[in-house]
């Protein structure tokens, strides 16, 4: 039975000597007095719809949109707050081409440089 006694003692090496392993690597960090980014002003939302429908969420105003309104609109937000972002928020339901629609929309004819998609957080509620 010499494995045995082998296997013992290579098991109160490995316990002693763990405690010793360093599991992280230390690294010091630069040092700067930059500021966290702060949102001065609050995104906007154009949401889809299930239907399609579009409305656009400016400033907590929430009103039904049509595509050429809601490229104007965004422009004119974009224009006022250029460091805004944009958000375009999908029903679930909603058709994928027509979401990627709108994103691309914002992109190339309301020249929104910080667009983006909202999800909901996992095991949040949609109601």
């Amino acid at each position: 039975m010499p494995y045995i006694d082998v296997m013992l003692v290579l098991l109160i090496i490995f316990m002693a000597t763990a405690p010793l392993l360093n599991l992280g690597v230390d690294v010091n960090l630069p040092q700067s007095s930059a500021q966290s980014i702060k949102a001065d002003v609050e995104p906007a939302i154009v949401s889809v719809g299930a239907d399609g429908a579009l409305s656009l969420t400016i400033d907590g105003a929430r009103t039904p949109s049509s595509r050429d309104d809601v490229v104007q609109r965004v422009q004119a937000f974009v224009a006022a707050h250029p460091d805004a972002a944009v958000y375009v928020a999908g029903d679930a339901r909603a058709s994928y081409q027509t979401v990627y629609d709108v994103l691309s929309l914002l992109q190339t004819q309301a020249h929104v440089p910080r667009a983006g998609l909202m999800s909901m957080p996992g095991g949040a509620s949609t109601q």
